[in-house]
């Protein structure tokens, strides 16, 4: 017989504030269409992108997600020091080691929280969002802070045609806690990694300390690229359409729900269309609000749902309490939906 005394966590849990923080600096379309040959009418139609948000040498991975944190934090009535945890998904903090949680962590005044990274991507704010459930149930953490940041701009080619209009910067932040009744749904999750080559990066960190150039990515001025994300974007797109609605559905099913009985759909924004064919793939009734925050804030990959999710409650389009599927998708090929309850 085990002498390990059970845990005592919250029998469920439940994400109580929410808040997002967007760089200061609006870039429209037009702006991209300096290096690349395109149009704002192609840009528009193709991913309903018209403006994103590129951040300044000041609003770093850090800084932003302190921004989007106090939000939460507030938003929830938790203070700083009632965290037990802090998960940050993130793709664009440029230092291996530490973790940006710990120093998010101390600028936010924990009491020495947890505090790590996770790398999954656009579906990066599902999997915090997981891990936070389970350390509050399991009576490891009371209140856990779950971040999804980027500076995508870092990562942008501006002269491929294919993503250049695509990436924003932006920070996403929700508090959870313990529940007395089910708010988080059991989350459907998994990875197809045969088909990691359809997004990735451009060239790997290391080609750089080799010292051989000759292979390396150089634009219309001969120098050196930066490495950046690129993209199969059809491959993407056709597996987005017809695998994440099956996904999506599983997760209503393993909440034990109908499309009917949502209030609110928050799938990654990472495509309008993307998004329009879900909707109409799952059915979803026209009483489903669904979040297009792409069109002004671009895909920030794991900050797209939390933000979605903030500016959505901001203007009233949804409210506390209502029920919504969220479901993030990408780079892995990685994935991570479930349903939840509105703080």
């Amino acid at each position: 017989m085990s002498k390990i005394k059970p845990s005592k966590g919250a029998p469920y849990a439940r994400i109580l504030g929410v808040g997002g923080y967007r760089p200061t600096r609006v870039v429209p379309n037009e702006v991209i269409l300096e290096k690349i040959d395109s149009s704002d009418e192609w840009i528009r139609s193709r991913s309903g992108i018209e403006t994103r948000h590129w951040a300044g040498p000041e609003e770093t991975v850090a800084a932003m997600s302190v921004e989007a944190s106090g939000k939460a934090l507030a938003d929830a009535g938790v203070d700083a020091s009632q965290i037990g945890a802090v998960v940050v998904s993130t793709v664009s903090h440029f230092s291996q080691t530490p973790a940006i949680a710990t120093e998010i962590a101390d600028r936010l005044g924990t009491d020495k929280a947890a505090a790590f990274d996770i790398s999954a991507g656009c579906a990066g704010f599902g999997y915090g969002l997981t891990l936070a459930k389970g350390m509050v149930v399991e009576g490891s953490a009371e209140y856990v802070l779950v971040i999804g940041v980027e500076r995508l701009s870092d990562l942008t080619d501006l002269e491929d045609r294919a993503t250049a209009f695509l990436f924003g910067d932006g920070a996403g932040a929700v508090v959870v806690g313990p529940s007395k009744e089910p708010a988080i749904g059991p989350t459907v999750w998994g990875s197809e990694g045969d088909k990691a080559e359809t997004i990735k990066q451009t060239v790997p960190w290391d080609r750089f300390r080799i010292g051989d150039i000759s292979e390396l990515p150089v634009d219309s001025e001969g120098n050196v690229k930066f490495p950046a994300i690129t993209q199969e974007g059809q491959a993407v797109f056709r597996w987005a359409v017809f695998e994440m609605a099956k996904v999506a559905q599983q997760a209503l099913d393993a909440a034990g729900i109908s499309p009917d009985d949502l209030d609110v759909f928050i799938p990654h924004q990472a495509n309008v269309r993307i998004i329009d064919s879900m909707v109409k793939t799952l059915k979803l009734p026209d009483h489903v609000t669904v979040a297009r925050d792409i069109r002004t804030t671009g895909n920030t990959s794991a900050a797209s749902i939390p933000l979605a999710m903030e500016r959505l409650l901001a203007t009233g389009d949804a409210k506390s309490g209502d029920t919504a599927l969220v479901i993030g998708f990408g780079a892995g090929l990685v994935y991570a939906a479930t349903v939840v309850t509105l703080p």
